[in-house]
Formats: structure tokens, sequence, C-alpha cells
């Protein structure tokens, strides 16, 4: 079986060029805004209708295609076209249309695209669009980047019968007259595609393969060749560094837990850095507090926050971002064995507060105190951003449409929510209260990680985390347990690993600290 978790590092599925002129294609798309009795041809639809004589007139009239958003009209070998197929792309409203409404088209075509066993496809019309928030260049290159991340499937294990389905789409070509500034934009957007990739190829992982130390391993591999300064701590490091309650996680695993950093200096020097800090465990049982069986597979996914550290810190660095920004990530994997940690057992931990278990299984906040406690100790951030499939309870909420956003401090908590809105990963801000904090205080320690009751679940395992955060310091805490996995497509995301975080904390970069 391979053993290697990532693909190729700067190798995406489709070879994407900007042209001027529409290369030959074995499918034509072109796009049509919403019109009240017939859709709106844009002039490269229009150009193909009288090519064809009318067939792409008829075809909306058959299949009552009007041009709205979501809708798609196909015509299989129109006459006097060599393509073998033309696809309409329905926009809805002119001038109504953002750059994110097209964004929107990019993997149903692309999934149209596969179910016709397209090799190559020419997409025209960004420059007829009137987009509301985007030129043509910037529309054409982010929507490169939405088929390239449309594209994204994770293979590595099928044999035959998984490779005979291989998707057949290896060319696009995006066809507007400003194709250099948009290749130029797509130049940099793409860096964020390998980073997204990387992570959803960790997420996507199988837990055999993936554990704390060969997780530390792939980060040393992707990362340090772009020049950021890595290093793992392994359990004699944070031994001395009295990381209890990390380490109590990852007792019963026969896999040790680690402790990873990752620095990145783009910024200005002596500039306080921005620090991102991930959850990552690598397969969560519950522990002694065992999860039930069905479904426990899923489980392989709770180190999505680690993995969109690790995603974001490819992408800063793979584009030269111009900002100071740290990564760390707790990486454990959550085990009944012999050892293992036990309900009712106190630990210390680095901030030197104690901690009484009370469930095994919430385990993530654990392995985060410690992490959150060295990150501000080490690197001193103005910023701290944590990231956890850390509750069951932010999905009861918020379902699998907000990611849970807490924190101290709602500027902070305000540009992180634009920057999501920006990328199509939506953040919403939830409630700290006093009663929740005082309902951790523990009869024998210092906290206790959980309340002992359901009520307010997702806050309380933020509360616990806010423990840890020194006074003075910006936090926000996104509780991503309902986001970092998705079992229907969504924005240029199939079904799969997400890799939600990445573009949202890479936005984040670029609006707080780029300009």
């Amino acid at each position: 079986m391979k053993k290697s978790t990532s693909r190729a590092s700067n190798k995406l599925p489709l070879s994407l060029s900007f042209d001027s002129r529409a290369p030959k294609a074995d499918v034509l798309v072109v796009f049509a805004t919403e019109g009240d009795k017939a859709p709106k041809f844009c002039a490269s639809a229009r150009v193909l209708d009288d090519a064809s004589g009318g067939a792409l007139v008829r075809a909306s009239t058959a299949d009552n295609f009007h041009g709205k958003k979501g809708q798609m009209l196909t015509l299989a070998g129109p006459a006097k076209i060599s393509a073998k197929h033309v696809i309409v792309v329905g926009l809805g409203k002119a001038k109504e249309t953002t750059h994110r409404d097209l964004e929107r088209t990019a993997l149903p075509l692309v999934q149209a695209l596969h179910a016709r066993k397209a090799a190559s496809v020419s997409i025209s019309g960004f420059d007829e669009i009137e987009f509301k928030d985007a030129d043509s260049a910037q529309a054409a290159a982010h929507y490169g980047v939405a088929l390239q991340l449309s594209s994204y499937r994770f293979d590595k294990y099928f044999t035959r019968g998984g490779r005979e389905k291989k998707p057949s789409l290896t060319k696009a070509h995006l066809v507007l007259k400003n194709a250099a500034a948009a290749k130029k934009i797509y130049a940099v957007e793409e860096k964020v595609a390998h980073g997204v990739y990387l992570t959803r190829d960790l997420v996507s992982e199988v837990p055999n393969v993936l554990y704390p130390e060969s997780f530390a391993a792939i980060i040393k591999r992707e990362l340090s060749p772009l020049g950021i300064e890595v290093r793992v701590l392994d359990v004699k490091d944070m031994t001395k560094l009295n990381m209890g309650a990390l380490l109590a996680v990852g007792q019963g695993s026969a896999r040790p837990p680690r402790l990873v950093t990752m620095r990145y200096n783009g910024g200005k020097k002596g500039q306080k850095p921005v620090a991102f800090v991930g959850k990552g465990v690598t397969f969560d049982t519950g522990g002694i507090s065992i999860k039930p069986a069905p479904g426990m597979e899923d489980m392989k996914w709770d180190m999505a926050g680690a993995g969109a550290v690790v995603g974001v810190m490819k992408a800063l660095a793979a584009r030269k971002a111009k900002a100071n920004v740290v990564g760390v990530v707790a990486l454990a994997e959550n085990m009944p064995g012999g050892k293992a940690c036990r309900p009712g057992d106190v630990v210390g931990t680095m901030s030197g507060q104690t901690v009484e278990i009370l469930n095994t299984d919430a385990e993530g906040r654990l392995i985060l105190c410690d992490a959150l406690t060295y990150t501000q100790e080490k690197f001193a951030p103005s910023h701290v951003v944590d990231l956890a499939t850390l509750t069951g309870a932010v999905l009861i909420a918020l379902g699998q449409e907000f990611a849970g956003l807490f924190s101290n401090d709602d500027a902070f908590a305000n540009n992180l929510r634009k920057a999501g809105s920006a990328v199509g990963e939506e953040l919403w801000q939830m409630p700290l209260h006093d009663a929740w904090d005082k309902s951790i205080d523990s009869p024998c320690a210092d906290i206790k990680n959980i309340s002992g009751n359901r009520d307010a679940g997702s806050a309380i395992g933020a509360h616990f985390l806010k423990r840890f955060i020194k006074d003075g310091t910006k936090w926000a805490h996104l509780d991503i347990a309902g986001m970092a996995w998705t079992g229907k497509d969504r924005l240029a995301t199939p079904k799969g690993a997400s890799a939600f975080g990445v573009r949202l904390l890479d936005q984040f970069v670029r609006d707080q600290l780029e300009k």
C-alpha cells in the first residue's frame, strides 16, 4: 500500500491556460443571464447560435432554459461546430452577478464535463458579463481556481476499478481579452489552491497512515523547502514543558503525540506574528469514554483544524505573503489503551493550571490548551486563532452552513467573518458568558474539561480554551466540526474533505496584515 500522503507538491489536476482566442476543445462553454421569457445569451453564445443555425435558441426553448442561477443547457455536437458538446451556463439576473455566483457553477460544470468524457474545455464570455465585484480578469482567474478545487479527488487507494473511473478532464482554456492580467492574478491564487489540496489530502488520509509522527514528517517535507522554520517537539520535549494535558490524551496510543511549530517571516522585522493553532487528533475513539461504533471511521478527520493550519502556512509561504505568521499544531491519537487517561484523572498543564478530566472524549480542548500556552510564551503573537473540530454541539446549532466563532475581541471577530464571507467560508459569532465559565470550575482542580450537562456545549469548549489565553492577547476560536467534511457538493468542494479555514485565514492575512 502507498505510504506517501500528498500528491506531487506542485501539481494540480488541470492544465489551465488563459487565452485571447478560443482554442479547439472537446467542449465549448459560454454564459447566459436570466431573461423574462428567454435567456440573454452573451456574445460568445450568440456566435455559436448563429454558426449552428439557431441550435442554442431552439434547445433553450425545448429545455425551458432561462439562464437562471444553476441552470445548465447542454447540446451534443451542434451542426457546423467542431466541438463534441456546447454547454451554456446560467448566471442569473444581469448586473446582479458576483464572481462568487460564477464560482458556484464550477463544480457542476466539472461534473458535467467528466460525465461526457471530455478531455478539454474552452470557456468564453468573461468579458461580456458585468460582475458586481470583479473585472473580467479577476473573475476568470478566480474561476480557474474554482475549476481546480472542483476537480479534487482522493484516489490513491483505488486499484483497477477506481482507476477506470478516473476523471477525463485535463485541460481548461479560459478565454478573455485581458488574458495576461488574468494569468498574473491566477499565478498567486494557484498557490492558495495548493494549500487547499494539501489540507484535503491530509484530512482524507487514512488513520493507519496518518498519525502524529507521520503527520509531523509530512509537515517538514512540505513546508521546510518553502523557507518555513519547522520544529517538532516529542514526548521528552513536552514532558520538560509540563504539557500534561496534551500528553494525557496521547498516552493510551502506541503512536506518541507531537507538537509542531511552523514559523514564516515574510513581514517587517520585529513585528509580532499572528498565530494559527490547530487541533490534530489523528484518530479519535473517544478514549475510555469511547464513542459509539457506527460512524467512528469518520474520526480520521478530527485533525482537520491542524490540517487547515498546515495548508494555510503552505499557501502563505508559496505566495510570499508579506506577513509574519506562526502555525502550531498539537497532534495526538486518542485511544483506549491500558495506559489511557481515565475519567476522574487530574493533570497539570504548561500554564500551571490543573484540569480534572471528566470525559476523555472532550480531548481536543486538552491538547489545544497546552498548544495555546506554548504559542503565547514562545512567539508572543498579537492575535491567536485556533481551529478545531471541537464539538458536535456546533453542528446542532449551525449545521453545515457556518463554523462557530468565539472571540474576546469583537473587532477581531468581525474581521475574521468578513474574510470568511469573501471566500465562501462563513463564520457565525457565538456568545461567551460568565455563567458558562463558572460551570467548568472543578471541586478538585482548577478546571474540569466538561460542565457535566448538555447545555451550551460549544460555548463550554470555548470557555475552557479561553482560560489559557493571556490578558491582552486577541483570541478567536473557530469550531469547524460541521465544516471540515461535507456529505454534499458545496462551493468548489466535492463531497469529502473541505479544507475549511485555509482560504479564510489566507484572506484574513491579506486584509489585515498585507494592506
